[in-house]
């Protein structure tokens, strides 16, 4: 059951690919940022790190500014690869040190899928947030969401996530954090 559990002390939250040119495009877009700032305020509230990807922001643009205003961009990296698994996130998660990776980002068949790929293969227990993650097409989205869970990664979303990471209920933690998703 440890593949089905998070613990916030052997976890990294990493956002991939929510960009500003590539966020138009994208029906659920605004529902993928909401629910990654939860995650992005639950993180902070737990001390769990946040590393994020964006994919060829000379095209693509920057990170939307809902969130690289909620976290360090330092822990941002360029790429053009559409896996977010490349050398610079592969030497911050070792050096992080924790083997559980809570997904959200930009699309689910492409970077997401391709990323989730490439953390499974390299030992990471990944957990997609669901409702955090999407495509231009809801076939595209359902056909990642299912590639990804073949391969092994946990299909979760914002609450489950919450929820489990919480543990118990009547904490101020518990409290403050139960907000978020009300």
């Amino acid at each position: 059951m440890n593949k089905f559990t998070l613990k916030k002390e052997e976890t990294v939250l990493m956002i991939i690919d929510i960009q500003e040119r590539l966020v138009p495009a994208m029906k659920y877009g605004k529902k993928v940022i909401d629910n990654t700032n939860i995650l992005i305020n639950i993180a902070q509230k737990m001390n769990i790190p946040v590393i994020g990807t964006e994919q060829y922001p000379k095209g693509l643009g920057k990170t939307v500014p809902e969130i690289s205003a909620n976290v360090d961009m330092d822990l941002f990296y360029d790429k053009l690869s559409f896996s977010g698994y490349n050398e610079e996130i592969r030497v911050t998660l070792n050096s992080i040190g924790r083997k559980k990776v809570i997904i959200t980002g930009m699309e689910t068949h492409v970077c997401v899928f391709q990323t989730v790929r490439d953390l499974l293969e390299n030992g990471y227990q990944v957990f997609v947030a669901e409702d955090a993650v999407c495509s231009r097409t809801k076939e595209n989205h359902k056909n990642g969401l299912s590639l990804m869970d073949k391969m092994g990664a946990v299909t979760s979303n914002t609450e489950t996530i919450l929820f489990d990471l919480l543990k118990v209920a009547g904490t101020s933690e518990f409290k403050e954090l139960s907000k978020l998703i009300k």
